[in-house]
């Protein structure tokens, strides 16, 4: 159904959508680039509001989250469009949907915390396309899921202005976070989008709120998965965010509008992985992939291995109290 939207200004006759750095000036009945927000009667909507592609119980992990109540389950849902067009999409028929025939399964607020509460999840998350374009469902639903006890988690690409990226991540617990790549030319080529307000994001997740966040770098064969890129973006996370913030590489496989790119090799993604630990980063994981070394939490202090995953299924977890049970070393995350 249709809702108001809450980040917006009239501007010559025109309604300016300031949720993104889009900044989307739209005429009457014209729709901006997410798609789902339109401007009707000279006022700003959300036209996906209470609507949702579907839903699904997942593993936290399949987020992915390791280091947020590892182990838990979380009810996911998501909407329809995006505010990027990223040519390697692998949920592109979500985010490149101009029809709101998708959106099968109407759900408020409050249904969607019974509906995850009745499945025995610990939270709801976000997902599937990106929450940021339906924010005000997102915010409206998360308040609902705080009052029934549960947690919150935003999987988006962090493409968001500072007013709007306050009250969202506010109503958030945990959040992972795509860096797409370290490149701005990578950005403008391959997702239509800029790096910097990306940057921006994390570092304000990083610095000034509580949300516990990790990042997800999805590595393409020839576009992102230079030696020295991935040494630039994990310096930069080791630097600007801290070392304790973990680093998913996961592996692309041909989707979208990038069919003829072939799969990113297993090899890729471990280089990957020692780069980012030579450059200090504790936590550093591979994804899309079975790599039980890559899936495994080891202790940045005495190396034991801790949380040990097949896939997304954790098959030990000797934490204490979020600790190391070998040499009491404070583990970051959010622990049972």
């Amino acid at each position: 159904m249709n809702s108001p939207a809450r980040w917006w200004s009239e501007v010559d006759g025109k309604v300016r959508c300031t949720l993104c750095p889009r900044h989307c000036s739209l005429r009457e009945g014209q729709r901006g680039f997410c798609f789902v927000r339109q401007n009707l009667g000279g006022q700003l909507m959300l036209t996906t509001y209470g609507r949702s592609s579907g839903f699904a119980v997942d593993p936290v992990e399949k987020k992915p989250l390791n280091h947020f109540f590892p182990g838990s389950t979380v009810l996911s849902f998501g909407t329809a469009g995006c505010n990027l067009a990223c040519k390697f999409c692998q949920n592109w028929e979500l985010s490149t949907a101009r029809s709101l025939d998708l959106m099968a399964a109407a759900a408020t607020p409050e249904q969607i915390a019974a509906l995850a509460s009745g499945r025995g999840c610990r939270g709801v998350a976000y997902t599937y396309n990106d929450p940021i374009i339906f924010a005000e469902y997102a915010i409206d639903s998360a308040s609902a899921c705080r009052e029934a006890g549960l947690v919150n988690i935003a999987v988006t690409a962090g493409y968001i202005e500072a007013e709007p990226r306050a009250e969202f991540f506010a109503a958030m617990d945990g959040a992972n976070v795509d860096l797409k790549s370290f490149s701005d030319d990578f950005y403008r080529r391959l997702t239509g989008a800029r790096l910097a307000p990306v940057k921006e994001t994390l570092v304000y997740l990083a610095r000034e709120t509580n949300v516990w966040l990790e990042i997800t770098t999805l590595l393409i064969p020839g576009q992102n998965d230079s030696d020295a890129e991935i040494d630039a973006l994990s310096a930069w996370v080791a630097d600007a965010l801290g070392p304790h913030v973990p680093l998913h590489f996961t592996a692309f496989h041909p989707d979208n509008r990038m069919r003829d790119t072939p799969r990113t090799p297993a090899a890729t993604l471990a280089r990957a992985r020692h780069l980012a630990q030579a450059n200090g980063l504790h936590f550093v994981y591979t994804g899309n992939i079975r790599d039980l070394e890559g899936a495994t939490t080891y202790c940045p202090a005495c190396h034991a291995p801790l949380i040990i995953r097949d896939g997304f299924h954790v098959t030990q977890n000797t934490l204490t109290s979020g600790h190391c049970p070998h040499c009491a070393h404070p583990i970051a995350g959010r622990w049972m």
